[in-house]
């Protein structure tokens, strides 16, 4: 049979090669099929798939799930031999994906062609605008629209969508033909009337048919649509048009050789985002060119006074946009990152100042940067934010502000980690839950980042957390989230070396570091440095890697990172050592000046029995406490399952190894993506 062709641009179906539709049976079979091609041929676990399918699984569900997944391979390869692996449907790992090709996805082969018309000439965008606006049957994924599993992926393709519908319009234009742009925008704007870009475009094609007066009664009625609906006013596009058209300024004609430049960017193009807030900032067409092109630091210097001039001293805009430079300060690591935090804490003060919980939620929520170390490098301003976020939460009118709540569950999320107690999970759960219904791509991201925050509960969640960073991978690289896209690779980093998947996490790596390269993002260097000293010990060389932790510290020296820093090379060098069977380092001896930070409980025992104290080794060993809920968990229990062996303390080893058994397949410690002890395994069986 020839390959077969998936619909999902309306009701999902399935159609041979030879253009027959092929039986699905059940709204369930569909559903599977449906979720498969989301996923976009990535692997969905049947639990996953158990979850989506029913609110409520009845005993049997897994059962069930392999039922339909049977009855799908039959249909979509009725020739394949008993017992002979599929090629479509395929299993892997501890569910199933669906291995199709790009083009044989309608939704697929529609992204990839409005990306195409991107630049075309307007007669060939035309063409292909039309085309692929005919591949649509209804709203995509039809009979799915209550599925929280379905909704992300109908809210973008409906996106798309809308776009492809005003690039046509566009390629109308750039043709001369604003006649025919004129019905399919009215109707457009029917169902849709927020889209500006829509409103511009209407009167640009009525000016064309030389009815001035209808142009600017399409704009009145834009800027009635969008304040009395949205309480916004027209951007500086539809306002400029509108002085354009007042003046008839000679820029509206028809400029011969137009392209359609409004289509979706290819999927594998990073693009940035504008600063939240900001409208469409596109100068007016007939605004004169400036005599010389300004350097990068010019328009900084032009825009900073340009700004001090026109927004007034202590304005709330002012405090808003602060938040913007702060959040990119963040980033560059070094005083960057450490004033990041100063300031930070006075703008949420600021804001707390004008008791306006809005604003407050705003200016909080607006210092989304990504975070991959569990610990807090000044807990003292965590504390204060999460305090603030929790009281602009309460005082937030109940049932509104869905984004914002979000943001500030989120930020609870993220500034707790490594905390105990339900406060950080259930921030975690419900930011990620209104992120999803809300189907915002960078809330969606920032909700991950505190789910990953709070997925250190116990040991053995590395696969987890891989999902998590897998999601985020796709999602920040389609679209544009770059610093997230980053994060995502760093947690799957972690994850695929914590499973012993060192050939995983090497790509991760090495995707990261291009990122980091491409955006000039400093701090990236710090993981992956780490993570290689790590590699190097994993692979039994314990030379190099001690000469590669060393580097690695250096580096950290003046990161801005001290919950990072603070007692690591010293704690990397322990596990080090112990790892491969080497002498103690003189300098860990417990009298020494070894700064082993929040470490030190851990690390004592085995400093205690180096100098022959094995009875005041034992007690330290008793007193350790429940190791912290962060990315050094499975490391702090292997190291206290080692020092209960050495000491032959039987019920302290018990102890450390029921932590230690959910990850028993794991490489001790190396889910911190910074050092490792080795296979979990040697912990939890006497023969070490």
């Amino acid at each position: 049979m020839d390959r077969v062709a998936f619909g999902v641009l309306g009701p999902t179906v399935a159609v041979a090669g030879d253009g027959r539709e092929l039986g699905l049976k059940g709204p369930r079979h569909r559903a599977v099929l449906a979720r498969l091609i989301v996923a976009r041929r990535r692997v969905v676990p049947v639990a996953r798939l158990v979850e989506d399918l029913w609110a409520d699984p009845p005993p049997g569900a897994v059962g069930a799930v392999q039922t339909f997944v049977a009855a799908l391979r039959r249909v979509l390869e009725p020739e394949r031999p008993p017992r002979a692996p599929a090629r479509l449907l395929v299993t892997d790992g501890p569910g199933y994906a669906l291995r199709t090709e790009p083009d044989t996805v309608d939704a697929w082969r529609f992204e990839t062609a409005l990306a195409t018309a991107a630049g075309l000439p307007a007669a060939e965008a035309l063409s292909t605008l039309e085309e692929t606006l005919g591949w649509w049957r209804g709203p995509a994924y039809a009979e799915f629209a209550d599925e929280d599993w379905a909704r992300g992926e109908r809210a973008r393709l409906a996106e798309l969508r809308l776009q492809a519908v005003e690039r046509r319009a566009e390629a109308h234009l750039a043709l001369g033909r604003p006649a025919d742009a004129v019905p399919d925008l009215d109707a457009h704007l029917t169902d849709h009337p927020w889209r500006e870009d829509a409103w511009r475009l209407l009167a640009l094609a009525l000016y064309r048919q030389h009815r001035q007066g209808d142009a600017l009664a399409v704009l009145r009625r834009a800027r009635e649509v969008l304040v009395g609906q949205l309480g916004v006013d027209p951007g500086p596009r539809l306002r400029h048009l509108e002085s354009d058209i007042l003046t008839q300024a000679p820029a509206l004609d028809l400029r011969p050789g137009a392209t359609v430049t409004g289509a979706a960017p290819p999927r594998d193009v990073a693009q940035p985002h504008p600063p939240r807030g900001a409208g469409n900032c596109a100068p007016s067409p007939h605004a004169p060119a400036p005599d010389t092109q300004p350097t990068t630091a010019d328009l900084w210097t032009q825009a900073a006074k340009a700004y001090d001039r026109t927004v007034a001293g202590g304005a709330r805009a002012r405090l808003e946009s602060t938040v913007g430079l702060i959040r990119s300060l963040a980033v560059t690591g070094g005083d960057g990152l450490a004033e990041a935090r100063r300031h930070r804490s006075a703008a949420v003060t600021a804001a707390e100042e004008f008791a306006d919980p809005e604003l407050t939620a705003r200016v909080i929520g607006a210092y989304d940067v990504p975070a991959i170390w569990t610990r807090a490098d000044d807990p003292a301003a965590a504390g204060l934010v999460v305090a603030a976020a929790e009281r602009t939460l309460a005082a937030l009118p109940a049932g509104t502000h869905d984004a914002a709540r979000c943001r500030l569950l989120a930020t609870v999320a993220v500034e707790t980690r490594g905390a105990r107690g339900p406060r950080g999970p259930g921030a975690a759960r419900e930011a990620e839950a209104l992120a999803r219904r809300l189907d915002d791509p960078a809330l969606l991201a920032f909700a991950l980042n505190g789910t990953f925050m709070q997925s250190f509960t116990r040991a053995g969640l590395a696969p987890r957390r891989d999902t998590i960073g897998a999601e985020l991978v796709e999602l920040a690289a389609r679209h544009g989230l770059v610093t997230y896209e980053v994060l995502g690779h760093l947690i799957r980093l972690q994850a695929r070396g914590a499973l012993g998947d060192l050939s995983a996490a090497d790509l991760h790596a090495a995707a990261a570091d291009r990122l980091a390269e491409r955006h000039e993002l400093p701090l990236v260097g710090v993981f992956t440095d780490w993570y290689r000293a790590l590699r190097l010990s994993a692979t039994g060389q314990p030379d190099r890697a001690e000469a590669a932790y060393r580097a690695a510290a250096a580096r950290l020296d003046g990161a801005g990172m001290p919950g990072l820093e603070h007692g690591l090379l010293p704690l990397a060098l322990l596990c080090l050592r112990l790892t491969h069977d080497l002498p103690p380092d003189p300098v860990t001896a417990p009298d020494s000046r070894t700064d082993w930070g929040p470490h030190r409980p851990w690390a004592e025992p085995f400093t205690l029995l180096a100098a022959g104290r094995r009875a005041q080794a034992r007690t330290a060993l008793r007193a350790l406490p429940e190791p912290p809920r962060d990315l050094l968990y499975e490391a702090c229990c292997a190291l206290e399952a080692e020092a209960a062996r050495r000491l032959d303390d039987r019920a302290s080893l018990a102890r450390a190894r029921d932590r230690l058994r959910p990850a028993a397949a794991e490489l001790a410690g190396a889910g911190s993506g910074l050092l490792t002890l080795g296979p979990v395994e040697r912990y939890l069986t006497d023969s070490a």
